[in-house]
């Protein structure tokens, strides 16, 4: 007995074998060591053993991190939407939340003396022996490992067959049954092995066979799971021979009742019960935020890797406005395939959180024919006319109200360097003459937007916009006097950002579609924090979305029964079309919630024909907003301070800072190439 003890000591002080190692040999105990002696036989004090064995040897502090786990993104009412996983799709349960039923299955397959010994059983051993000698040539070896064998193979070493990795495997085991209870094995173990394919641990493998939490699946469910790890590939229910499956947990029933835990008519009770196994399961839904909430993760919040770290990221997505988006978008843009457009987009958004509630970056994700997985919503396009609210707020901060008269009459603009002149038209080449600026913005005219620009400045445009959360406008010398008819291209996602601000009267609250952040012990990472700030005074904000709410003042150019009205909801609207048909857009808002509709060609082809209020993306628009809006009591602005009614020009309506005094009555006149309203609608729309 003295001699073995001079040889353990003789082995710690050998100063090529780490410290930390030695530190954890001390902790076997001496009948296991023991045997740790009897493996490495006459070698044990050579260096061949430590360069064979011992110096390749894992950190055994390593059973104490998390393995590979699968990162989960949820929508706001914590639907499923998408798992990412590195080869391995694994959540982590604690023991306290697998079932007794799975515990008892498992230990009655796998290891029956688990509570009993100390990491290596000799009878399992022993018994593994007898069952291969006796066995037939169909069934398979058995191979006597305990389950804390088993999870120092999935944790520390690889598939190898040699004896020097079963040498290292015993040592592995010794020390992890030393480190950890045997409860901490157990869970380990759970949430380690393989259960099929892509499948690892006890939680993935309830919900991909039978759409359940682990906690939640029935005695007959656990036999089955119980008998899947030691061959996950053979016993799995859509593998070559389903049927070893069903024989498989037959076998664990057995073998339950030969350790005790259950009686002979249970195990009956079990075998015949029918399990409902889950054949095919959708892999994805919302694909298109989805991908936009990783890249978000990444670019952020400094999330890399996210297929490893085992998150839980609770969106602010709604699942049900999601699918009904979805079934929208693709059916209208069937209904326009015959004006060669292919593919739509929506983005929705609840402004006063600034929450995006549906995100639908394509008619069809998996279509090869448009190239599906394009995301629309994050991609650059020209917006058109939509982007004229932005040139009109400036004109109101420059001391111009709604009712302010400009000319809609003909204009050329010089250009510099050699360029051709400039001469923007209206959508049918028509010109109303003089009008206000509130029937110029609702009516979509062109000609007035670009004098407007020309008299607001290029560049303050550009620092409005960005004020507002537009960045693909950083090159401004690229963009003249065609910015005012959205010669810029924007993203839908930054696009909706700005008008929020309109919606918010003022306030700019950040799009954030992360809700919170926990990691796989439920630990929270971070929760949304709402983030506002005034970038644009209340007044003219308001002014802005009594415009474009103001059916009357658009009925010039759209009639006055357009899809752009929501009956009996005050809902603010612009549309906007590039003059080479390539994007159509319609965005509206409400005091609470946003819409961005867009129809084209990914490739930017132009469409054969579109007019904004009748086709293209209102229609689109008018059917997710009437859907959304159905069943909410209306809403309406508050008049902020400073906002006043006054009667001008024989008409009611808003303004600020007495700019009605500055208001100059037209006179009734009939120019060459001026017409009337109704003339002008019945000429073309924009």
């Amino acid at each position: 007995m003295q001699a073995l003890w001079i040889i353990k000591d003789w082995l710690v002080n050998i100063g090529k074998v780490p410290w930390k190692i030695i530190k954890l040999i001390k902790k076997i105990k001496f009948n296991y060591f023991f045997i740790l002696i009897l493996i490495s036989g006459s070698i044990l004090g050579s260096s061949w053993f430590y360069n064979q064995i011992l110096s390749g040897l894992p950190n055994i502090d390593q059973i104490h991190n998390p393995p590979k786990l699968s990162t989960k993104i949820l929508d706001r009412n914590g639907r499923l939407l998408y798992k990412f996983y590195d080869n391995e799709n694994r959540s982590w349960t604690a023991i306290d939340k697998i079932p007794e039923s799975l515990k008892m299955a498992t230990i009655a397959i796998e290891d029956k003396d688990f509570y009993k010994h100390h990491g290596i059983s000799i009878k399992g051993i022993a018994t593994a022996l007898i069952y291969n000698f006796k066995k037939d040539g169909e069934e398979k070896l058995r191979g006597g490992s305990t389950i804390t064998q088993q999870l120092v193979k999935n944790v520390f070493l690889t598939g190898e067959k040699s004896w020097k990795r079963k040498i290292k495997e015993v040592i592995l085991t010794l020390l992890v049954e030393s480190e950890l209870s045997k409860d901490e094995i157990l869970e380990r173990y759970f949430n380690q092995v393989g259960y099929g394919g892509e499948i690892y641990g006890a939680q993935e493998a309830a919900f991909r066979y039978f759409g359940k939490n682990v906690w939640e699946i029935n005695m007959a469910e656990a036999t089955f799971l119980a008998g899947l790890p030691a061959a996950p590939t053979s016993y799995s229910p859509f593998g070559n021979n389903p049927g070893l499956a069903s024989l498989r947990q037959k076998h664990v029933i057995d073998e339950m009742v030969q350790a005790g835990f259950i009686s002979k008519k249970k195990a009956d009770e079990l075998k015949s019960t029918k399990l409902e196994i889950i054949k095919e399961r959708k892999d994805i839904e919302a694909p298109h935020f989805v991908f936009y909430i990783r890249d978000l993760l990444q670019e952020k919040y400094g999330f890399y890797d996210i297929g490893r770290l085992g998150l839980t990221i609770k969106t602010t997505l709604d699942y049900e406005i999601q699918k009904m988006v979805e079934i929208i978008v693709l059916d209208e843009i069937n209904k326009v395939k015959r004006l060669r457009i292919s593919n739509g987009a929506v983005l929705v958004l609840g402004v006063k959180m600034g929450d995006v509630l549906a995100m639908v970056g394509s008619k069809d994700y998996y279509s090869k024919e448009i190239d599906g997985k394009y995301n629309v919503t994050t991609a650059l396009r020209q917006p058109g006319s939509s982007i004229k609210p932005i040139n009109y707020l400036l004109a109101l901060k420059n001391g111009k109200s709604m009712m302010t008269m400009i000319d809609d009459s003909p204009i050329t603009f010089p250009s510099d360097w050699g360029q051709k002149p400039y001469t923007p038209q209206n959508y049918n080449g028509k010109f109303m003459g003089r009008v206000t600026l509130k029937t110029a913005l609702a009516s979509s005219l062109n000609v007035p937007s670009v004098k407007l620009l020309a008299e607001n400045g290029v560049n303050n445009m550009i620092d409005q916009a960005e004020a507002m959360g537009i960045t693909t406008w950083q090159d401004r010398s690229r963009f003249g006097l065609a910015l005012a008819l959205g010669s810029g291209e924007v993203k839908m996602t930054e696009i909706a950002q700005a008008y929020s601000i309109f919606a918010n009267l003022g306030k700019k609250v950040e799009i954030n579609p992360i809700m919170s952040v926990d990691n796989y012990l439920g630990e929270n990472l971070f929760s949304k924090e709402i983030e506002e700030k005034e970038v644009v005074e209340p007044e003219y904000a308001f002014l802005i979305n009594n415009t474009l709410s103001d059916n009357d003042a658009r009925t010039p150019i759209f009639g006055p029964n357009s899809k752009l009205k929501i009956a009996n909801k005050t809902v603010a609207v612009k549309t906007g079309t590039t003059n080479n048909l390539k994007d159509n857009w319609c965005i509206g808002w409400t005091p609470s919630l946003l819409v961005a509709a867009w129809v084209g060609n990914n490739d930017s082809t132009p469409m054969s024909w579109v007019a904004s209020g009748i086709s293209g993306a209102t229609p689109i628009w008018n059917r997710i907003m009437t859907e959304i809006l159905k069943d909410k009591p209306g809403e309406k602005w508050e008049v902020p301070m400073g906002v006043y009614k006054a009667t001008v020009c024989g008409k009611e309506d808003y303004f600020t800072n007495n700019q009605e005094e500055n208001v100059k009555c037209p006179t009734p006149s009939v120019k060459s190439g001026n017409q009337s309203p109704v003339d002008f609608f019945n000429n073309g729309r924009q």
